[in-house]
């Protein structure tokens, strides 16, 4: 079984994670940030991970980036030396009116292109604006190239949760295991 588990206490947040990627798609997530948590466990559910984040801090922009470093780590963590992973990954996901699309390489190299077009200031009680920073954080630490595109799409609610679950397939895929070779011509990773 794959597994990362994190720890993370600065100052400013008090974070645990853990991630199993041979999962059911389980998500026990409380950030204290309804919307967040919702995002989050439409990740696990639809990426078939199983995702517990127990998180407390002083600020929402902070506890919400610490979690989003803390699952990407964990991911790393849970990946090892990635023998035999497909490495990339790539999902199509509709909800309601938006479609998202999301491409992943988890090669080492760390590059996000993310567009998705965020209208409203606020959705429940995360602020919009954090969205684009949380996902390249979370790619930062897991070390990959991610793009992110809003096909299209009006309800923001919808183009949020659907960029959450195009990342939790896209990123099912990627981390599937396939043979027991470094996924690089190069032999490392």
């Amino acid at each position: 079984m794959r597994k990362g588990d994190v720890e993370r206490k600065t100052r400013e947040t008090d974070i645990n994670i853990e991630v199993i990627l041979e999962g059911s798609g389980r998500a026990e997530v409380e950030t204290g940030i309804e919307f967040f948590d919702h995002l989050l466990e439409s990740f696990a559910k639809h990426g078939r991970f199983d995702l517990l984040v127990e998180a407390k801090g002083d600020f929402d922009h902070h506890i919400a980036e610490d979690v989003m470093i803390g699952i990407g780590k964990s991911f790393e963590e849970a990946l090892g030396d990635k023998k035999g992973i497909r490495r990339m990954g790539d999902a199509v996901v509709p909800m309601d009116d938006s479609l998202v699309l999301v491409s992943i390489d988890i090669g080492g190299r760390v590059y996000t292109d993310i567009d998705i077009n965020l209208e409203k200031g606020k959705m429940v009680d995360l602020n919009t604006d954090l969205l684009i920073h949380l996902i390249e954080t979370f790619a930062s630490n897991l070390k990959c190239n991610l793009h992110v595109d809003v096909l299209r799409g009006v309800n923001d609610h919808h183009k949020a949760e659907a960029s959450f679950k195009a990342l939790g397939v896209a990123l099912s895929e990627a981390v599937e295991k396939v043979d027991d070779e470094v996924p690089s011509t190069k032999g490392v990773i």
